[in-house]
């Protein structure tokens, strides 16, 4: 009785903290997104520069993320050779930096609600340049489900009450060098049995984001910034928001490290629909039927994908398990047969 007991709250505790680590990804990520919508929107705090707003974040990140990796010891660095980072981390970071610029910069010109919307195309770029790289087999069902996600959102956009097509253009271009990024890992790094957590891919990959950055930002912000005379630097607003999207990546290690990556894409999706609301209730954007009619065929591709992964996830342990018991069996056989014809020769001596 009292195992039982000990038992079920032990899977009550496992869960709740499941749940509390859903709670607080959930809340950082929504709290970044609608952090950096207030700064970038010239309707709200109106400092229309995604690029030095990403510069912040990647400086303070690559910060604390020494701190914890280097002075205090927290995490511990992966050993990585010059020629490695140079061939493998660098390019992940030029994605990084493209991908954090362009969705930034999407928020001047498009609602959040909108913008969640799009980002539901993620699974279809992922499959598409994994397919192209050779990462993923081609699989007609699975396509077809990618052109079922494509034409939800499509629908999605032709309802959106405030399309922009420059915004658009922007926010499918993160969403492509973001796949591109998430395959490349698994090219360049997961392949060489290098594994990343967001604390040390930030140790890594922060400063290298922030050296290619500063090049559009020279020719792109940098004149403008100088021109505007009436701006002081607000550290109570930058740093809050910096300190945001850090925490926001220790909450993926925590999510990602006591659940699953499963769980973290299926809290995803319920982010993504409290943040619709939000940004219809609060912000006041304006969300169709034809949106949400559109976003919700896209959900259900989504939702259908994850299933397969997951599907496809169970069926592979279930063969890794099925492999180590028959080679166990093999083992215990030779084992007795060894026994056996020891004692053989020992009865015939």
């Amino acid at each position: 009785m009292g195992k039982g007991a000990s038992l079920s709250e032990s899977i009550v505790k496992k869960i709740l903290l499941s749940y509390a680590y859903v709670g607080i990804w959930i809340f950082l990520s929504f709290t970044v997104i609608v952090y950096n919508k207030y700064i970038l929107d010239k309707k709200l705090y109106n400092w229309p520069f995604p690029i030095s707003l990403t510069m912040i974040h990647m400086a303070f990140c690559s910060s604390l993320a020494f701190l914890l990796v280097r002075v205090f010891k927290l995490v511990e660095p992966v050993s990585m050779s010059r020629d490695l980072y140079v061939s493998s981390v660098l390019p992940i970071g030029a994605l990084y930096s493209l991908s954090l610029w362009f969705s930034n910069s999407a928020y001047i010109y498009l609602s959040v609600s909108f913008i969640q919307m799009l980002k539901a195309l993620m699974p279809v770029a992922v499959y598409s340049i994994g397919v192209l790289l050779k990462k993923e087999n081609f699989k007609s069902e699975t396509m077809a489900n990618m052109v079922s996600i494509s034409f939800g959102v499509a629908i999605a956009a032709y309802g959106e009450a405030r399309f922009d097509s420059w915004g658009v253009i922007l926010q499918l271009g993160a969403v492509a060098f973001e796949a591109t990024r998430l395959v490349m890992i698994q090219i360049l790094l997961t392949s060489k049995g290098i594994t990343l957590n967001p604390i040390t891919s930030l140790y890594y990959v922060a400063p290298c984001c922030l050296v290619f950055l500063f090049v559009p930002w020279v020719l792109v912000e940098f004149p403008v910034l100088k021109q505007t005379s009436s701006f002081h630097f607000d550290f109570l607003i930058f740093g809050t928001n910096s300190f945001c999207a850090f925490a926001l990546n220790l909450a993926v290690f925590l999510l990602v490290g006591k659940t699953s990556a499963l769980t973290m894409n299926v809290a995803g999706v319920v982010k993504d629909w409290l943040l619709i609301a939000f940004s219809w209730s609060v912000i006041k954007d304006i969300v169709t039927p034809i949106n949400l009619f559109g976003y919700g065929l896209a959900f259900l591709g989504v939702a259908y994908y994850n299933h397969s992964k997951l599907q496809a996830l169970k069926a592979k342990e279930a063969q890794k398990k099925a492999t180590q018991a028959d080679e166990e069996a093999g083992r215990l056989l030779e084992e007795r047969e060894g026994e056996g014809s020891s004692r053989k020769t020992d009865s015939q001596a």
